[in-house]
């Protein structure tokens, strides 16, 4: 994928947008993509759950591959 604010990165984020982590899933990032998800829906037991959520939207549009 490109770098930051290439269409990969808008796809990765529209889809964070409706389930936390599948942005990061998306661009090749499945650890941190569980991390999200498991966090989100953890926090969302305590109404928290949309600071993760929000991360992982940001994050994901964000991204820059290395190399």
């Amino acid at each position: 994928m490109a770098g930051q604010g290439s269409t990969g990165n808008v796809i990765a984020a529209l889809a964070s947008f409706f389930i936390p982590g599948l942005g990061q899933l998306i661009q090749g990032r499945p650890l941190l993509a569980l991390a999200m998800f498991v966090l989100a829906g953890l926090l969302w037991l305590v109404l928290l759950g949309w600071i993760v959520h929000l991360w992982s939207i940001i994050d994901a549009a964000r991204f820059k591959p290395r190399g």
